[in-house]
């Protein structure tokens, strides 16, 4: 694979990894839902407003979005029910916390036992994502490491997984952008 699907792999991610922009620099339409979504307007200023800052009031994020508190909570509790609202969650800086290393492990799967193999490196401290992909590879994991140490042990724990035929390590020199707050 190429650095233009990393890149894409990066960016339609609903995953929270590494923050490094600047969040309060972004504006609404910086985070604007397609119009093909099943949710309405309403419920995408809400979403803006809880991913800019999920500590915020009910009536701090009424004020801002342009609805009743009522409103607000209604529509929170139906997309936490729906599973559209997964959980709520701190974005960290990981470089900060000493995780020097980020990788993208392309992997090949032998003998149908794709579901398996992504389940069990789910499972991993390490893994950050796991992708079930198209191409010459089966999945694509995302994963963070404090040293090339840990990366190497990573590595070798794959390759001695029952299916795993080869795997292909890149390791990310610098990251661009991340950020999965998408809607």
């Amino acid at each position: 694979m190429n650095i233009m699907i990393y890149a894409a792999f990066l960016n339609i991610c609903p995953l929270i990894l590494n923050f490094n922009a600047r969040l309060s620099s972004r504006s609404s339409s910086d985070m604007s839902i397609p119009e093909h979504s099943s949710i309405d307007g309403t419920d995408r200023r809400i979403l803006s407003e809880l991913l800019r800052d999920c500590r915020r009031s009910y009536r701090q994020i009424a004020k801002r979005a342009g609805v009743s508190v009522g409103t607000v909570l209604a529509r929170i509790r139906k997309m936490e029910k729906s599973g559209l609202i997964k959980g709520y969650t701190t974005l960290l800086d990981h470089e900060k916390l000493g995780y020097e290393l980020t990788v993208l492990a392309e992997i090949t799967v032998s003998k149908g036992k794709l579901i398996e193999m992504e389940q069990a490196i789910g499972k991993l401290q390490s893994t950050c994502a796991v992708y079930d992909v198209t191409g010459l590879t089966d999945a694509v994991v995302i994963a963070k490491f404090h040293s090339r140490e840990e990366l190497s042990k990573f590595t070798k724990s794959l390759l001695s997984m029952p299916f795993v035929d080869r795997t292909n390590t890149h390791v990310v020199l610098t990251t661009v952008k991340e950020d999965f707050r998408l809607i």
